[in-house]
């Protein structure tokens, strides 16, 4: 999956829409080779309206894989599960969740829901194709996309995980066993036959039958999918180390703090002598904001000299806080989702002003390293 989201393009049902830039690969391949296809079929059409409706086809291509990923986010709405984003790339398209569903019927219904939105579209462009006969610009169009909708729905639902057809799978495992993580090493060792499967047919499609770019691309989507599988069962290994710690096993009492009123100069000698990357300001005892490297970095070298702290800082209204008792899974994912690197602990008796700790993807690492090579029966005792 991509590890950043991309360019903002808008947002839908307040649900920010990304395009990632492998995203603009794929759309010149699949625009060229459209071009390609109509200039052969329809030879009495001008070169523009080849090019016309081969960049029309692929851009209504996008927007069914977008309705695609819209069909899950709005189905996990339903469940107050919140969606941080959607983002379209080389393989299709992204719905990022903020939380795994709490129950197997609920995993079932946001995955099914992405191949029942691509086998409706493809109801509609066919029957489209009813109207305007493959001769015309529409009746072309419609045609590709309904073969394509129909086909984009049948591959999604094969059991590979993280396909819609295996998180369908985990799902119906999930229900059976009552076990959400044996469901998932269950749904990501089929994903895994399927991703194997992929690259040896598209290993034989490109060296038997001759058809290199089919083929190559085959076994390209399963060596994507066997990543995602197995970066699935890392996730689960993650979850299993995590459990039944929260943010205070974890936190460091120490809370570093600098004025709000030194130079970014001077903060950056705090930062390199000190070797911290992140610090509360403060002024008079007053919690104002938070200062790291990330931010003092966003500004020109040159400038620091004459630039404070407090210039650059992130308000206290904006800082993302944890409690001492959020399960550190969850706050991991928040750190993640938000892409931040610490953040504060707070006890919430001064109206959230009390802070007792910092914690930091680092710490969290650490632990997970520390529980993985000192076994599981020793970190549950």
């Amino acid at each position: 999956m991509p590890t950043r989201s991309g360019l903002l393009i808008g947002k839908i049902f307040g649900i920010p829409i990304y395009l990632h830039a492998s995203w603009v690969i794929i759309f010149v391949l699949i625009t060229i080779t459209l071009q390609s296809q109509f200039a052969q079929e329809h030879p009495q059409w001008t070169s523009a309206q080849h090019w016309l409706v081969g960049v029309g086809t692929s851009l209504l291509f996008f927007a069914s894989v977008l309705f695609h990923e819209l069909s899950h986010s709005v189905v996990a709405r339903t469940y107050k599960i919140p969606v941080v984003s959607i983002t379209l790339f080389v393989f299709g398209g992204v719905a990022r969740i903020g939380r795994d569903p709490s129950k197997a019927i609920q995993e079932f219904n946001i995955a099914i829901a992405g191949p029942i939105a691509s086998l409706f579209l493809a109801g509609a462009f066919f029957g489209l194709t009813l109207f305007f006969p493959y001769s015309t610009m529409p009746g072309a169009l419609a045609t590709w996309l309904w073969e394509t909708n129909a086909s984009l729905a049948v591959f999604n639902l094969l059991p590979g995980f993280p396909l819609d057809g295996g998180r369908i799978f985990r799902a119906i495992v999930w229900g059976v066993t009552k076990d959400f993580t044996r469901a998932t090493k269950i749904a990501a060792g089929s994903g895994k036959l399927v991703a194997y499967g992929m690259i040896v047919i598209g290993a034989w499609i490109s060296l038997s039958r001759g058809q290199w770019q089919s083929g190559l691309w085959l076994a390209f989507i399963g060596w994507f999918l066997l990543n995602a599988a197995q970066e699935s069962v890392a996730q689960i290994a993650i979850r299993e180390t995590l459990t039944g710690l929260r943010a205070a096993d974890v936190m460091s009492h120490e809370v570093p703090t600098i004025a709000r009123d030194i130079s970014l100069e001077d903060y950056g000698q705090e930062a390199l002598r000190t070797g911290r990357r992140c610090h509360l300001v403060t002024t008079d005892d007053r919690l104002v904001g938070m200062m790291n490297v990330h931010m003092l970095n966003s500004v020109p070298r040159d400038e620091w000299t004459n630039t404070s702290v407090q210039a650059v800082m992130i308000p206290r209204d904006k800082i993302l806080w944890a409690t001492p008792e959020e399960p550190l899974l969850a706050l991991l994912e928040r750190l993640l989702a938000a892409d931040v690197n610490q953040m504060p602990v707070v006890d919430g008796t001064e109206n959230g002003s009390h802070i007792i700790g910092m914690i930091s993807r680092d710490s969290i690492l650490r632990v997970m390293r520390t529980r993985a090579e000192v076994g599981p029966l020793a970190a549950t005792r």
